[in-house]
């Protein structure tokens, strides 16, 4: 803690976490939300460019400002018009032209959906991830009170609802007309966005080959392609056949817990629990271990334009930086 002081790290630093990140639309900004409210802002072709600091005072965003008083940062995402902020009950649209002006320390939320919640209820669910179907404009929020909900982002309607799990949901992944989401109650759910019905469930921590019931059988992340579903959380991480739902392969990784697990390419990223991220091969054979700043990784994101980079954040004040997805390049500080 000491060694941390002397680079200058303030209380609030020094106990942060990043929560959540995305890329812009066009790929050119990374912006993240931390447990303060606060979203900062970095353009990459400056955090990219030459920097003469020294490891005590690691690049700092171009932009902050606070989303949020009192209030987390839950999950943040982009469109080219609008950066999208989750928080408890509530997502908020910002204008990106100010988001990333000099002027975004004194933004003004765009518009706001509240996130229904039962009558005379002072509960108000955690808006915990998001993700857009960019096709018909619509955003899916996975909550707190074991709900999926659909907007539209024309107007801010409501169109739909999806109920059925039983805690609450943790990740959702989107392909075509299907949407999974992983939930605390330990299944994943697979969903027919035409029919608006849940098709299939899985529950890892039912198979004796994944499950690890001092982890709990909460699923903290999941992905999928027309072949395969990835998943785990309390569970190991593993890949199973979407067809027979059969558990094909289970990764072998020092984790006491999943917090992420993304499908790209040929080789499947994860993180969480562990200070490292691995990138793996379907059959579970390590390609690359990244070390990170963070004992615990809660956000993975990754483009490969118009800049390739892979950025990792969680339990730190720091932002890992990969532009190879193999090895850490650089280092940026959220504030």
């Amino acid at each position: 803690m000491l060694e941390q002081k002397s680079c200058g790290m303030n209380e609030k630093s020094f106990y942060n976490t990043v929560q959540c990140q995305t890329f812009s639309a066009d790929g050119n900004y990374l912006l993240a939300g931390n447990i303060y409210g606060d979203v900062s802002v970095y353009e990459l072709s400056k955090v990219l460019g030459p920097y003469h600091g020294d490891d005590c005072d690691p690049r700092g965003p171009n932009y902050q400002f606070t989303a949020y008083k009192q209030q987390q940062v839950h999950s943040i995402i982009a469109t080219d018009k609008f950066l999208i902020t989750g928080t408890v009950g509530e997502i908020s649209g910002w204008d990106w032209k100010v988001v990333t002006s000099n002027k975004v320390s004194k933004i003004k939320v765009s518009w706001t959906i509240h996130i229904p919640t039962v009558k005379d209820s002072y509960v108000k669910p955690d808006v915990n991830y998001m993700l857009i179907s960019h096709e018909d404009n619509i955003l899916h929020a996975g909550c707190g009170d074991n709900k999926i909900y659909t907007f539209s982002l024309e107007d801010g309607k409501l169109l739909r609802t999806l109920e059925g799990h039983e805690d609450f949901i943790h990740a959702l992944s989107i392909l075509g007309n299907q949407l999974a989401s992983a939930s605390e109650d330990g299944s994943v759910r697979l969903w027919d966005m035409r029919k608006k019905e849940n098709t299939n469930v899985v529950k890892p921590f039912l198979a004796d080959k994944v499950n690890r019931p001092k982890l709990g059988k909460w699923i903290g992340t999941v992905d999928f392609t027309e072949d395969w579903l990835l998943c785990g959380g309390g569970p190991k991480l593993a890949l199973w056949h979407m067809r027979t739902m059969e558990v094909a392969t289970i990764f072998d990784l020092p984790d006491q817990g999943i917090h992420l697990g993304s499908i790209h390419e040929e080789r499947i990223i994860a993180g969480g629990a562990m200070p490292n991220v691995h990138h793996l091969t379907y059959q579970g054979e390590v390609l690359a271990e990244v070390p990170t700043s963070s004992n615990t990784i809660y956000s993975i994101v990754h483009q490969e334009s118009p800049q390739k980079l892979l950025s990792m954040a969680g339990s730190s004040n720091n932002i890992d930086i990969c532009t190879n997805f193999s090895y850490r390049e650089m280092v940026l500080k959220f504030a």
